[in-house]
């Protein structure tokens, strides 16, 4: 954990600048790692047909703009807010900083959602069969529990899932090379292209579910500010951790279309475990099975730590009602925000699966990264007095233009997925609006006087 030093210029406490490149290249590489390629490899190969690893490829490329629009914020205001503040920079509008704030904190739910659904799939199916709801709600009260035990328990266990849901996919990449060497499985079939819908919608509906997998990247703008050189050494963990992480996610995917036929790996809501299940190189599929559920819990721990700290934060500030702040006297975890966010995602389990909030997640922050790509723009007029990385014009303007035409109903998206975005934007409109009214009646009431 960070450590709180205090500036002598303001007398405020700031956080301690500890963290160097390498942990941050690690960092960013454990935050894309995780619930995305071990639940929705399948459902990206239904998209394309044969050639899973394309819109991988694809979604790597388009990610890499956006990333070049946060390298050069994250270098120009060294702050832990994200997007939220290159909002509130660039438009100064508050309820346009809230809204995108609010949308980057459902998005972490839905994430979660999506990732309890994983769960309680056919990864959980090797150990007890349950209904997939069963097993994701009991699934989201574990991740509540440790939530609420406490920040410092989190993160070591944080720490330990990163490792293991690392060595799972590196499983599967050594059963590519040993099936390649071998001569097993069917190369030409990784190389195959039937898209459902044509190639254009094909490659394009396939790229917008597997940016799912890669949008951890931005999480890491959050360490700004305990970072020893977040100027030089953000850029070059935020391209470099997207880069391992593509080619992880590319060595799997090929994999998994060499060995597995197509139909299987959609259908099924644990398609890597379909690949240990044929891989010439024995590995048992219940230790894989162990591996994929702690990876997906890892996923869904990181979001909702990410979910109850910002509605936490937010009611802090009094930006939504301060019951949300409310601390637990023993463990001083954000007990209220903890039951919120959990609640929330209970509902989501219940009525989507996993593709439909994998695609809300992508398409919450397919609008925010849209903003953030036209935030830098329009804050290169604001000049800072230190060097920092400036990302070439043309690309957050392509950055801008892929992420808006991805949020398009184009992909094959299907309206449930607009609805439950729209619907969980309501929810904040509410709170925003009926935390203004009790703040406008409690300034009434202390300014009248007594009689």
């Amino acid at each position: 954990m960070a450590e709180a030093i205090v500036d002598p210029g303001s007398g405020q406490h700031s956080l301690k600048r500890v963290i160097g490149r390498k942990v941050l290249l690690v960092f960013v590489v454990g935050d894309i790692l995780g619930a995305g390629i071990y639940a929705l490899a399948g459902k990206v190969a239904g998209q394309v047909g044969g050639a899973l690893w394309v819109p991988f490829l694809v979604a790597f490329v388009l990610a890499a703009l956006t990333a070049t629009a946060y390298a050069e914020l994250v270098g120009k205001y060294p702050q832990a807010a994200g997007a939220a503040l290159y909002a509130n920079k660039a438009f100064n509008i508050p309820f346009v900083t809230f809204i995108v704030a609010f949308a980057v904190l459902m998005s972490g739910i839905t994430s979660a959602s999506a990732a309890a659904r994983a769960f309680g799939g056919d990864y959980l199916g090797e150990f007890v069969t349950l209904p997939v709801v069963v097993g994701a709600f009991i699934f989201l009260g574990l991740i509540a529990l440790v939530n609420f035990a406490g920040i410092s328990e989190s993160i070591k266990v944080n720490v330990v899932l990163t490792i293991i849901e690392a060595f799972g996919l590196l499983v599967i990449i050594a059963i590519g090379i040993f099936a390649l060497l071998s001569g097993d499985g069917d190369p030409g079939r990784a190389l195959e292209f039937h898209p459902a819908n044509g190639a254009f919608l094909g490659v394009l509906g396939g790229t917008a579910l597997a940016f799912y997998a890669l949008l951890g990247f931005e999480d890491s703008v959050n360490l700004a500010e305990e970072a020893k050189e977040p100027q030089r050494d953000f850029p070059r963990a935020l391209f470099g951790g997207l880069a391992v992480a593509a080619i992880i996610y590319m060595g799997v995917a090929f994999t998994a279309t060499m060995l597995v036929d197509t139909k299987t790996l959609t259908d099924s809501s644990g398609p890597l475990l379909e690949v240990v299940k044929v891989a010439g190189l024995t590995f048992p599929p219940k230790l894989f099975a162990l591996i994929a559920l702690l990876a997906v819990g890892n996923t869904a721990l990181i979001n909702m730590l990410m979910a109850s700290r910002l509605v936490y934060g937010m009611a802090r500030e009094g930006i939504v009602p301060r019951v949300f702040a409310s601390v637990h006297p023993t463990r001083s975890t954000p007990w209220v925000a903890i039951v919120f966010t959990v609640g929330v995602a209970a509902v989501l389990v219940a009525t989507g699966d996993v593709g439909d909030l994998a695609d809300t997640t992508v398409l919450l922050l397919l609008c925010v990264f849209t903003l953030v790509n036209v935030a830098v723009l329009v804050l290169r007029k604001d000049r800072v007095d230190h060097d920092h990385f400036r990302a070439p014009s043309w690309m957050p303007v392509l950055g801008a233009v892929v992420c808006f035409v991805l949020a398009l109903p184009i992909t094959g998206r299907g309206g449930d997925v607009y609805l439950r975005a729209a619907v969980l934007l309501v929810i904040g409109v509410v709170l925003w609006f009926v935390n203004r009214l009790f703040l406008s009646e409690g300034q009434s009431s202390e300014g009248q006087s007594p009689s």
